[in-house]
């Protein structure tokens, strides 16, 4: 990436400018704009997210919002109440208090003598969603939002449940937010952080059994999913995702249905000018050119730009830690796409083997694969080269029930959703079904293209499942993850259908047995892009931040097998190490171990255990922070237990338990 250091602006920086919402609660907002923004006002930049200005995302806020400052824009990145330097509490995540707040700093930015009056906001993950669910509240200075990495429906798309499966990273992420939350605020910005982070420890919500809890599409989660009416999204979106994260799906339904610009990379969960798999682009120049067009009024063309911008990834070697994903763009001049074919290919069995696109005679092929299948899957949404990505298929594919077709003659080029349709009966009331489609080079790896999964409860409503009656066959369809990809020729297309995916999803509560009589696979099929079609700008950035390595960190993933029991583990252990800010003087370090752990043949088995570990300190003041977290479940209820310590010094300043049991309805 190249760092630039000279823009059309000089910029001035205000680490804690104050923003007092109508209760009183002060949150606190790092500012950058332009040196003579009181005497021109320019328009504000929003971003406001739980994680920590101060330290958290120093990183990548040094590199973006002096950039986008530098172009002539105040940018403003503001600490939600309850976290980082803010007051008040935190109760959940997109609670209709957050956003709220959010429309109150709105309306604050665009008074501001500095500001023009237009306001814009942008966010990814926590700050993608939020900038979508305020702009679905049509705050009047809202003119425009960049959404990266976000969801339209918190039920369908977000870490808690999929396809009405119960998402392993529902209790991780809760797991995270303990952790995160528990830090006090900088005591350099606020005097009474102790008394704050006492009260902030005592109000600490666990909020992994409250999201598990509602299994069904109910109003928690109806709220803050704006597809729920796609027509309030009256402000232009630039919405951007990565193949390699599970929020793949947001981007076409924003331009399908509310008109929005969509650009999809090979990325995992981060901004796209850091991002990987390469290839990077110049995310900060798209996002100034966008704020130029609507906050400024400049006709640039970025209102004319092609609806929806796609790497279309091409065959390679599985490799969970892939550095660059070979490609070419397409760009879409609408989306759906004329250029996409829908084609049913009819899933059958011929000399007991599973083809796709051959009927051959009637089967009845049995799904019941082991408990454990499922650790090549890779993480809900990874963050780096940490083998976070998914691995080679074909090991867990062979446990699997397989259709695939011959080697492809011509090669294929696949760009939508994918959709599974099955005849199917379970022996049991409660199981799920998970189908992987997968590019099969000669050599046999197994490269998985999408992944997608339907809980049977959940057949035929989202909002009012029921659970299956055993023995009964019933026709269930569902869609496979949006995906751009081109099977080289030689390839095959696998689907491979299981009932256990760990730990990507909590298994069942009993062994199951599927058996699947018919099939249909309806492939988005797309022609015409047989050379590079968008050439992005390169990646820049602002200088990166000042700071010194205190002691360095190491990340590990591994699996365990215990020879004797058979119990099969993931291991993750990411030490980040310790780190000195330079411009004021906040250590910082963070630990953190995950276990999950099951024996192939007992979904009762099933554990996982995460520990968090936070630390601060700046000369004689230290504090740090431990969360511990265990889920567990019986054949009736779903268990999750944590402890929060906190410590000042050498003192434990706070201790407390929670233990929750979660009934299992639909899961």
């Amino acid at each position: 990436m190249q760092v630039r250091t000279e823009f059309p602006h000089r910029i001035v920086e205000h680490p804690d400018m104050g923003i007092v919402m109508p209760d009183g609660v002060r949150l606190s907002a790092r500012v950058w704009l332009p040196e003579d923004a009181a005497a021109r006002p320019v328009p504000a930049v929003l971003e406001y997210i739980p994680y920590r200005k101060r330290d958290g995302t120093t990183p990548r806020d040094e590199m973006m919002h002096p950039y986008v400052a530098g172009h002539g824009y105040a940018c403003v990145r503001v600490d939600m109440r309850g976290n980082g330097d803010s007051e008040g509490l935190m109760d959940d995540e997109y609670t209709a208090q957050e956003l709220q707040d959010a429309c109150d700093v709105i309306a604050w930015l665009a008074a501001q003598p500095w500001c023009s009056g237009t306001v814009g906001m942008m966010g990814k993950s926590w700050g993608g969603f939020n900038c979508l669910q305020t702009a679905f509240l049509q705050p009047p200075a809202l003119k425009a939002v960049i959404s990266v990495c976000s969801t339209t429906d918190r039920f369908a798309d977000d870490i808690h449940f999929k396809g009405g499966c119960l998402l392993g990273e529902n209790f991780g992420w809760g797991a995270v937010m303990l952790s995160y939350s528990s830090r006090p605020a900088d005591p350099a910005l606020r005097p009474d952080w102790r008394e704050d982070w006492l009260r902030r420890l005592d109000a600490q919500p666990w909020l992994a059994p409250r999201w598990a809890a509602h299994q069904a599409r109910d109003a928690y989660w109806r709220h803050g999913s704006v597809g729920e009416d796609y027509a309030r999204m009256t402000v232009p979106i630039l919405s951007i995702g990565g193949w390699a994260d599970n929020y793949m799906n947001t981007v076409a339904a924003l331009v399908e249905h509310t008109g929005a610009k969509g650009i999809v990379g090979p990325w995992v969960h981060q901004y796209p000018h850091t991002a990987v798999p390469g290839p990077a682009i110049g995310f900060l120049q798209e996002a100034v050119r966008w704020w130029d067009r609507w906050l400024k009024g400049i006709d640039n063309g970025a209102g004319d730009d092609p609806a929806y911008r796609v790497w279309m990834q091409h065959s390679i070697r599985p490799d969970a830690s892939t550095p660059v994903r070979p490609g070419h763009w397409v760009a879409e001049a609408a989306w759906p796409s004329p250029r996409v074919t829908v084609r049913p290919y009819v899933l059958g069995m011929v000399d007991g083997q599973g083809v796709i696109g051959a009927s051959g005679d009637g089967f009845a092929a049995t799904v019941s694969t082991p408990q454990d299948l499922g650790m090549a899957a890779g993480e809900f949404f990874p963050m780096g080269l940490n083998a976070e990505m998914p691995g080679d298929q074909a090991a867990d594919d062979a446990l699997c029930a397989c259709f695939e077709t011959a080697p492809l003659a011509d090669g294929l080029d696949l760009l939508g959703a994918a959709r599974l349709t099955l005849d199917v009966a379970s022996d049991v009331p409660l199981a799920f079904v998970v189908a992987r489609l997968c590019d099969v080079a000669p050599d046999g790896t197994s490269l998985r293209i999408a992944h997608g999964m339907l809980n049977l409860c959940h057949r035929d409503s989202r909002e009012n499942p029921t659970p299956i009656v055993p023995g009964q066959a019933v026709t269930v369809a569902f869609d496979l993850d949006q995906m751009a990809h081109r099977v080289l020729p030689g390839h095959r297309l696998r689907v491979a259908l299981s009932n256990t995916y760990w730990p990507f999803l909590w298994p069942s509560s009993t062994v199951a047995t599927l058996t699947v009589t018919a099939g249909r696979l309806d492939l988005p099929e797309h022609k015409g892009s047989a050379s590079q079609e968008w050439t992005p700008p390169p990646p820049e950035g602002a200088t990166p931040w000042k700071h010194r390595v205190l002691r360095a960190g190491q990340t590990r993933r591994f699996i365990e097998h215990d020879m004797i029991t058979g119990t099969r583990a993931l291991v993750v252990q990411d030490d980040l190490g310790d780190v000195e800010n330079l411009s004021h003087g906040l250590c910082t370090g963070e630990t953190m171990t995950e276990r999950w752990q099951i024996s192939p043949d007992d979904p009762l088995s099933a554990m996982a255990i995460h520990t968090w570990e936070q630390r601060l300190s700046r000369g004689d003041w230290q504090v740090r922070t431990r969360a511990e977290a265990t889920m567990t479940a019986t054949a009736t209820h779903l268990r999750m237990m944590a402890r929060l310590t906190a410590w000042e010094g050498d003192v434990q300043v706070f201790d407390r338990s929670f233990y929750d049991e979660v009934a299992r309805i639909f899961v």
